[in-house]
């Protein structure tokens, strides 16, 4: 519906403008605008002469960018186009014969006049319709181009979508693995808790923006999932506040920083702690997760760093200029910063 509307925007644009140009012989002449026509004078007949080679020009405009420049100059014929170009000019110089006996103008027709009559509007109609095609092609180049690429990057980003989905999954899974050997109570609101997370995966995942403070409530569900694998192994600290209510963010952004804290900030982490920090205010997002790292590394994980590696891609394609990220694993601690500037 938008291509047909901006057609028919396109199409009354033109009529508007060929309108305006044949109008100004008729305002400027002064027998037309008083209504009078002097006796014995061919102002008028030649004023509708004027009409008949003004639609003429019109017909050369559109024949030229449409048929004779992608068939003939696009192909590099040359000859046949100049040859075309020839052919139309003697049919315009026959155009003026006719008109001429048509409103039976009484001056001579005089092949001559008309050739150097014609010559300037028909080599300025054929500029015109040139630059014309010339700025057209360009424009729809341009914008096939923005909806290729648009199209590239609504397919990047479904991509590392899903790639964010299965790997929290699989760990999330991996709690209640250790829950159920345990044989705890907590299972029960564990499964509620994660079916809690899969209806906003499932329903919020696929707008292009949630509101901040229901990812705010998705990384509480998250940790708390958390809070019930490690209870007091690890120490954790969680300071989380929303001040505009408004505010909006991509879905599933935040929850691989801390994702990757759980998972690589505990297990055989001496005295594991995480510290979560975020806030929203003044159309800002500082967001911050820090957590202690092993100091002597051991074999690496396969899926290290598949959460990181994505939100990185991500933040470059929804918010380039307008986000800062720095990484910092050193001193024995693992830190990540996000400075987020949220759109109106």
């Amino acid at each position: 519906m938008k291509k047909k509307k901006g057609e028919w925007m396109t199409i009354a644009l033109h009529v508007l403008i060929w309108l305006m140009v044949f109008s100004i012989p008729y305002i400027f002449n002064d027998d037309v605008r008083r209504g009078s026509h002097r006796h014995g004078s061919d102002d008028n007949p030649f004023l509708y002469l004027g009409t008949v080679l003004d639609l003429c020009w019109v017909g050369l405009f559109y024949f030229n960018a449409f048929v004779l420049l992608p068939r003939l100059v696009y192909r590099k014929k040359i000859l046949e186009y100049v040859g075309s170009l020839l052919g139309l000019f003697g049919l315009v110089v026959l155009v003026d014969r006719w008109m001429f006996a048509a409103f039976s103008i009484t001056i001579p027709f005089s092949i001559p006049h008309s050739i150097e009559h014609n010559f300037i509007p028909f080599v300025f109609t054929l500029t015109v319709s040139a630059a014309y095609k010339s700025l057209n092609d360009k424009t729809r180049m341009e914008l096939a181009l923005n909806e290729k690429q648009s199209e590239h990057l609504k397919t990047e980003l479904a991509f590392l979508r899903s790639q964010v989905s299965p790997h929290f999954l699989f760990n999330v899974m991996n709690n209640m693995a250790a829950l159920a050997r345990m044989k705890s109570a907590d299972l029960e609101p564990t499964i509620l808790k994660l079916s809690s997370l899969m209806r906003y995966m499932l329903y919020e995942n696929d707008e292009d923006k949630v509101l901040v403070k229901h990812e705010v409530q998705y990384l509480k569900d998250y940790i708390d999932l958390q809070k019930q694998r490690f209870g007091e192994e690890l120490h954790l600290e969680v300071a989380m506040e929303v001040h505009e209510d408004w505010a909006t963010i991509e879905p599933m952004l935040l929850i691989p920083f801390v994702e990757n804290a759980f998972k690589h900030g505990t297990g055989w982490v001496q005295d594991p702690e995480i510290r979560i920090d975020l806030k929203v205010d003044k159309g800002e997002l500082a967001f911050s997760v820090s957590n202690k790292i092993e100091s002597t590394p051991g074999e690496k994980d396969k899926t290290s760093g598949i959460g990181l590696t994505n939100v990185r891609r991500r933040l470059e394609l929804l918010y380039p200029g307008r986000h800062t990220l720095e990484i910092d694993p050193t001193g024995g601690w693992f830190r990540i910063s996000l400075h987020l500037k949220l759109p109106n």
